[in-house]
């Protein structure tokens, strides 16, 4: 059999396709380094500020110094230390109670016919959006009056109006996904809402309330503003309130050091938990992407 002659046009076309996919595809992970880079470098640096000492601060080596004087005075504050145990105690409360009431209040709007339904689900839309400081003079006379303030417990009731919200609309777009013959079977045996709920729903939607939970956490965590405005004394300040009053020696001194390790310090929970959960929260972010 003669062999087959391509001609010379095919051979220049299929070249270019060639040479043009490998030029998107060296500028796609070109992109991809640039924005690893743009995310990444100012963890980096923070910790290379942060292991550096006196003038060496101030020059631009990349490579950390390795002296982590800064995290042993941080260890041994007590009041740092306790900072730390407030934002845990306020992130973990806000994301277990913001979990609990979201997802009854979901379950609600997404599978129980009632009037206004729709209208009560833009409403927790738009609650979830409101700006902080419209809400804070109004939430401020409320913490007062029920003699909350300057407690961590105000803070986690303050965190709930922003979390309640979030968590409601979430996990609602998750349970409408979730096929009605599993609910007509349950009822059909005889279960209630609150059992199809616990028994049937709860157990498929790990990974959206693992990716909803964390977000919420983080939320709680990074807070800033209430945080300042219901607490007053150390011993019931959470990290970014902390971190926001550490001082120098004296009143020249900017501790820039000490904010970066402070800084660093306070991330690492977050990174801890987030690669804890790290498959439900992808699982979690894609469900409903694809229907059977």
């Amino acid at each position: 059999m003669a062999d087959v002659i391509i001609p010379k046009t095919v051979r220049r076309s299929a070249s270019y396709f060639r040479m043009r996919r490998r030029a998107v595809r060296s500028l796609q992970i070109l992109a991809l380094l640039l924005v690893l880079f743009y995310t990444l470098f100012p963890y980096y640096w923070a910790f290379v500020s942060s292991t550096k000492q006196g003038s060496a601060l101030y020059h631009s080596a990349l490579m950390p110094a390795f002296d982590f004087t800064y995290y042993r005075q941080l260890i041994d504050n007590p009041v740092f230390m306790g900072s730390l145990l407030n934002s845990a105690y306020v992130a973990v409360s806000t994301t277990f109670l913001s979990l609990v009431i979201g997802l009854s209040a979901a379950y609600a709007l997404g599978r129980i016919e009632f009037p206004q339904r729709r209208t009560i689900l833009m409403i927790v839309l738009m609650i979830s959006i409101f700006p902080q400081v419209v809400v804070l003079s109004g939430m401020f006379e409320l913490i007062n009056w029920m003699g909350l303030f300057n407690r961590p417990s105000a803070l986690v009731l303050t965190y709930l109006l922003s979390t309640v919200p979030f968590t409601t609309w979430i996990l609602t777009t998750f349970i409408r996904e979730f096929p009605r013959e599993l609910e007509e079977a349950a009822i059909i045996d005889g279960c209630s809402h609150f059992r199809i709920l616990t028994k049937i729903l709860l157990p498929l939607m790990g990974p959206s309330l693992a990716s909803t939970g964390i977000l919420a956490f983080i939320l709680a965590w990074n807070e800033f503003l209430f945080a300042l405005t219901f607490t007053l004394t150390d011993e019931n300040r959470t990290v970014p309130v902390a971190i926001g009053l550490i001082a120098g020696n004296t009143r020249y001194e900017y501790p820039f050091g000490q904010i970066m390790a402070a800084s660093v310090t306070v991330t690492l929970p977050l990174i801890i938990v987030v690669l804890i959960f790290q498959r439900r929260i992808v699982a979690g972010l894609t469900a409903g992407a694809i229907k059977g």
